[in-house]
């Protein structure tokens, strides 16, 4: 890092304390300001919003190491941008039209307030095991790649770059994310979305560049490094869909990297529940002042999320590929001797080629680039959290709470979550890879939630029950597998090797985690349908407006006049942008 590099990212701290100031100045310390920027954000800013809050540190940490692991196989995963077109056109009528500010709160409009409460609980420890936790682990990964000899020495304790790192990420996010609320940590995303995205197209152009040219990266890591479908269908099975059977394993649905049935199946499921029916993702619409700014703003979304496949991706595949041939030594540590990548060092992919390819001042924009991913997506992380406490839980019991307590009990709310964050920092670092881990954690957790959103909109006689025994089954189970997975993860003292061969909990541990998760939709679909049409039927009040055969003419009418004939046509061009990834990534 030189002097110049500093300044640039001096320049961007800089930006965004001036944003910051102004979403305070701006400020009338409301529950709906300091929660939804008092609902007024056009397209551009909900897009960009919901882009940066996505894209944050298991992108450009753990998806180039997946990139420089597996090549484009997750790209599965940043291709589910159709989901956020489902958002839009089926899911934002609905939100909007309930005046709500949080996801459970929908629940308890179509189910019950005990619902809402499940939800909530269960959204809480999600953005704590996932968001805020993952990004925290990332944000040290950065510090300490890019300033590996930073060490401070506290009561005998040395603690070196990596935990200075985590804990410097967490107070730079917290600083304007508490202080401003939804309207700083929308703008600011909207500002970092620009930096990391030239940043990351520019570390992608030196290194083609360096590398020499998208021709020679396909010929260093060979074709099935660019094949979307090897890893779904394995060599020897192309003309068919039959899983394989690997040889001395107990069954086909063990231990396989990207099986077909969990990536078409299970994939799907959990990029429904992240963008459609996720606090995290759609207070963003929530935040819109109507319909058609909302779904312009997913649109919008889309497009950008068709990116990371080239700024986050390709860049880990660079890494390696400069590895390989040897134009950048210093890279020499992403391979073994045999030119085989080293899962571990893999997840400094992004940060190595950042430190050794890119000149000075770009490095510094670079730099900045990741800090705006780590520090959106940690705030998004934050702003959701204190809403859904706040809104939830403590409004609940103290409903006749003043509108500046709401805000300060969500500023302390947050800022709890965070210390239990860092005391999970050990599990993630102990597991395969960040973009595994993450993935993973959400297969456990989405499943039920998608069930009773998406069933609960379209089928009019699921009840309240059904709801909250399908909720609290698929919590179980998810639980279950991850207390399962934890001492295992963690190497704990008889765990090191795993279990015991042929056990239940061998194989509950060794089940491929998207099958699992698909597990868990099956069970809370059926337990939802099993329970609801046991009980008797729900109220109309619990259903005008909620689903699709109650929505009244007028409600319809007002929904069409939101979108006009280039609303479609933009959607349709995602689409066939999704279709041409899929055509070209064919190996």
């Amino acid at each position: 890092m030189t002097t110049l590099d500093w300044v640039t990212i001096a320049l961007y701290f800089g930006l965004l304390a001036g944003l910051t100031w102004w979403s305070v100045a701006r400020s009338r310390n409301t529950a709906d300001d300091y929660f939804l920027a008092g609902r007024d954000l056009g397209w551009v800013v909900v897009g960009a919003s919901i882009f940066a809050s996505n894209i944050g540190s298991e992108h450009l940490v753990g998806l180039a190491g997946a990139g420089a692991t597996s090549g484009v196989a997750l790209a599965h995963y940043e291709l589910h941008a159709w989901c956020l077109l489902v958002l839009g056109w089926v899911l934002v009528p609905f939100y909007l039209r309930s005046r709500v500010y949080t996801m459970p709160e929908f629940l308890e409009l179509r189910f019950s307030a005990t619902a809402r409460w499940v939800l909530s609980l269960i959204s809480l420890v999600a953005y704590v095991l996932t968001k805020m936790a993952v990004g925290i682990f990332a944000g040290g990964i950065v510090f300490g790649t890019l300033l590996p000899e930073m060490q401070v020495e506290v009561g005998g304790a040395v603690f070196n770059s990596f935990w200075i790192g985590s804990v410097l990420v967490v107070l730079l996010t917290g600083l304007y994310a508490v202080v401003g609320g939804m309207r700083a940590v929308a703008y600011t995303e909207a500002v970092q979305t620009a930096v990391f995205i030239a940043g990351s197209l520019m570390l992608m152009i030196v290194g083609l560049n360096r590398l020499g040219g998208w021709s020679e990266l396909r010929a260093v890591l060979g074709s099935d490094m660019f094949n979307l479908w090897k890893p779904i269908i394995p060599a020897g099975v192309e003309g068919t869909w039959l899983p394989v059977k690997e040889a001395g394993r107990m069954a086909w649905y063990f231990n396989q990297d990207f099986p077909w049935i969990g990536m078409l199946f299970c994939a799907p499921i959990v990029g429904l529940w992240y963008w459609c029916t996720d606090q995290y993702i759609v207070q963003r619409t929530l935040g819109a002042p109507n319909e058609q700014e909302a779904r312009r703003g997913t649109i919008f979304a889309a497009f950008l999320k068709l990116l990371p496949v080239f700024i986050f991706i390709v860049p880990g595949m660079i890494a390696v590929a400069l590895a390989r041939s040897g134009k950048v030594p210093a890279l020499a540590v992403l391979v073994d001797s045999a030119g085989n990548v080293v899962p571990s060092a893999a997840q400094a992919a992004f940060p190595l080629l950042v430190q050794h390819i890119m000149p000075a001042g770009l490095r510094g924009l670079v730099v900045a680039g990741l800090l705006a991913a780590l520090m959106s997506s940690l705030a998004g992380a934050f702003n959701a959290s204190s809403t859904l406490f706040t809104i939830d839980f403590y409004r609940k019991f103290r409903p006749n709470a003043s509108q500046a307590q709401l805000v300060w009990i969500g500023r302390v709310a947050t800022m709890v979550m965070v210390v239990i964050a860092l005391a999970w920092i050990p599990v993630i670092q102990g597991a395969r890879g960040l973009y595994d881990y993450l993935q993973g954690i959400q297969a456990y957790l989405a499943p039920p939630i998608a069930a009773v959103f998406f069933f609960g909109v379209f089928m009019r006689r699921l009840t309240a029950a059904g709801c909250l025994a399908a909720l609290l089954t698929g919590f179980a189970l998810g639980m279950l597998r991850l207390f399962v997975d934890t001492p295992v993860t963690l190497g704990m003292a008889g765990y090191e090797h795993g279990y015991r061969e042929g056990s239940w909990l061998w194989i509950l541990n060794n089940i491929y985690f998207q099958y699992y998760g698909l597990l868990i939709f099956v069970v809370s679909v059926a337990v939802l349908i099993v329970v609801s049409y046991a009980t008797p039927p729900p109220g109309e009040h619990q259903l005008i407006g909620l689903t699709y055969a109650t929505v009244t003419s007028e409600q319809r009418r007002e929904t069409r006049r939101s979108w006009t004939h280039w609303d479609v046509i933009n959607s349709a061009v995602v689409l066939l942008l999704i279709a041409a990834a899929y055509i070209y990534f064919n190996g």
